[in-house]
């Protein structure tokens, strides 16, 4: 279904899009920086979901893969002040906005990946339904997040970005709360309440703290702070996943579940649970991110 899907989504990009080339000298390709920085998220990504899992944290494998990651990170800074176009200039990593906006990205991209990665397993191992049942759960939160986004704009451009993600905070914590309470006794229409609700919460948060990313700087900057807030929620997502499968697998293992042996319902239930927390938590910390973005942004650019 996902081949035909974007089979069908390239078909129409590729009959409709019709870019015009610039005009202008050629322009270069930041391709060292965009090495280093790939291949050290990549490094730190593998050790986080490989670690306490195919080797030791603190084993000597763990700590050269983050010891290199680092490196890479430190040289994909050093290489970045130093060429002519950046793949990201240093600029994105100092202004206020931008940070607390990526920083928002990055936890929506950890929350997202937590619901989509535990909900359906929660849904059809413990609640006893079928993979149908728990995908249609999951897919509760998609009923939410559009209607909110589709209304966002109008409250941004009354209320403000900071005012419009801190409304949008209500129900995304109101849903994470309520999510934790579930258990092997809770009923899907249950937890696809709680993915309604998320997902009502997210559309206030997710769309306008991207367009406050966006009217913060100028038109020939807007490709890098999008590049940037996409990056951040990827980056979120796969290290979210990581340590969601570690908190995941810690609980599997208390509860006496041995490698390879399938868990019962009470058993999955339980190391389901301590993901949700770790999901309110996220929320948390993405309500106090969205706390500090600029409620203007644009406003603040024409000040600088």
């Amino acid at each position: 279904m996902n081949v035909l899907l974007c089979a069908i989504a390239a078909w129409v990009l590729v009959r409709n899009f019709h870019e015009s080339k610039p005009n202008g000298p050629r322009r270069s390709i930041d391709w060292a920086g965009a090495s280093a920085l790939a291949v050290g998220a990549a490094l730190v990504i593998l050790g986080l979901l490989e670690g306490g899992q195919a080797w030791a944290w603190t084993s000597t494998t763990s700590i050269a893969i983050f010891t290199a990651g680092a490196v890479l990170f430190v040289l994909f800074v050093v290489i970045e002040t130093r060429v002519p176009e950046p793949i990201l200039p240093i600029w994105v990593l100092t202004r206020r906005v931008l940070i607390t906006t990526s920083a928002v990205s990055c936890l929506v991209g950890a929350v997202v990946l937590g619901l989509t990665s535990y909900v359906p397993s929660f849904v059809q191992g413990s609640l006893g339904t079928t993979a149908l049942v728990a995908g249609f759960t999951l897919a509760a939160m998609t009923l939410g997040w559009p209607v909110a986004a589709s209304q966002s704009g109008r409250l941004y451009l009354r209320l403000g970005f900071r005012t419009t993600g801190l409304i949008g905070a209500v129900p995304l914590l109101t849903g994470t709360a309520l999510l934790t309470q579930t258990g092997p006794d809770s009923t899907p229409w249950q937890v696809a309440g709680c993915c309604v609700v998320i997902g009502l919460g997210m559309g206030l948060i997710a769309s306008p703290s991207l367009i406050a990313a966006q009217s913060s700087v100028e038109w020939s900057e807007r490709g890098v702070v999008t590049g940037a807030n996409a990056f951040a929620r990827s980056i979120g997502s796969a290290v979210g996943v990581a340590v969601f499968g570690a908190l995941a697998n810690a609980a599997l293992t208390r509860s006496g579940v041995v490698d390879g042996a399938t868990p019962d319902a009470g058993q999955l239930a339980s190391s389901v649970s301590p993901v949700f927390t770790a999901v309110l938590v996220c929320a948390l910390v993405l309500s106090a991110c969205v706390a500090l973005i600029p409620n203007r942004p644009g406003q603040e650019r024409r000040r600088s």
